[in-house]
């Protein structure tokens, strides 16, 4: 089979290989997939470049989510999942990037026979960070405001549109007039330019001073010093990423005044630390694509061979939605 590898650290499109190795055999409680799509996210960028929370051991293999079909079963795996069975997979620090994959039984999620490959390895983890950050971490309450950051992106997407499911009233800011528009085709009432306007003053005007009862920040940098300033008394500030590259410092004074709280969302330990909320989130965001409800933003499809250079152009922040590798034809 086929795998993007990378035996050193450093830039994707310098160190990414696709080479040639046999195909893997799952072990007891493991399950190999036949992948037929493999979704990209930051997280990939930063596992190539070694600044990733957590680092696998070299050679590594970027894709943390991919769809597909299930090929073999080690001993011991369940009944649920068979040969035939569409999935999701979740390997353990990437490996997606490949034509097949072994994770374990545990990493598996079913899928409808009737879900697309290319829409359900975009869903799991921007719907998953967004679902979990909003409802578990934020509580967020129908008619509240939510400001989304970065809302053309892969998580901003997914929370402009879950932010509308759960009732509230949902702000976005993006750069550039397409990327404004597609934030109001995604259900935002109200999108920004964040070059040519101040969100903050934008949120202050549409909230009549009182500021966003939940921002949504996938940027960090300034962006995040900016946001402290329109949050409401008792908001929440949600601490999802920091793709502007600075990671901002919190001065407790502000958020004492203000009463309000600053929340971070670690999405990837949930699933060792809380496997059973994977399962029910995974269940309510299959619920909700089937009702029309949500629907991931697939900016690019690109086959196998090019995607170290998708990887490039997502790192640039030249991507919109979901970029999603394809099995070539």
């Amino acid at each position: 089979m086929r795998i993007w590898r990378a035996s050193e650290l450093g830039e994707p499109a310098d160190v990414l290989r696709l080479e040639d190795v046999d195909d893997p055999a799952p072990g007891p409680r493991e399950v190999a997939v036949r992948v037929e799509a493999c979704g990209l996210n930051f997280a990939d960028i930063l596992l190539v470049q070694g600044r990733y929370q957590e680092k696998p051991p070299l050679p590594l293999t970027p894709g943390l989510e991919v769809a597909g079909i299930v090929e073999a079963v080690g001993d011991g795996v369940g009944d649920g999942l068979v040969p035939g069975a569409r999935v999701l997979a979740l390997p353990s620090l990437g490996g997606g990037l490949a034509e097949r994959v072994v994770v374990p039984a545990a990493a598996v999620l079913r899928l409808p026979a009737s879900f697309p490959s290319d829409e359900a390895a975009a869903l799991h983890i921007t719907y998953q960070t967004s679902h979990i950050a909003l409802h578990r971490r934020a509580a967020l309450q129908a008619g509240e405001t939510l400001l989304v950051h970065a809302g053309a992106g892969g998580v901003g997407s997914a929370a402009i549109q879950l932010g509308r499911a759960a009732g509230a009233r949902v702000l976005a800011t993006a750069g550039g007039a397409d990327k404004v528009a597609l934030c109001r085709e995604l259900g935002a009432e109200v999108a920004i330019d964040y070059r040519s306007e101040d969100f903050g003053a934008v949120v202050q005007e549409q909230t009549d001073g009182r500021g966003a009862d939940v921002i949504y920040d996938p940027v960090g940098g300034d962006v995040f010093d900016r946001s402290r300033r329109c949050i409401a008394w008792e908001g929440r500030l949600l601490v999802i990423g920091f793709s502007s590259g600075r990671i901002p410092e919190v001065p407790a004074n502000h958020v004492l005044l203000k009463n309000y709280s600053v929340v971070g969302v670690h999405w990837g330990p949930y699933s060792s630390r809380d496997p059973e909320l994977i399962r029910t989130t995974h269940e309510e965001l299959v619920r909700l694509h089937g009702e029309g409800a949500v629907r991931p933003l697939i900016g690019r499809r690109v086959p196998m061979a090019e995607a170290a250079q998708a990887l490039v152009e997502l790192g640039g922040r030249r991507t919109v939605g979901k970029v999603v590798v394809l099995p070539d034809a």
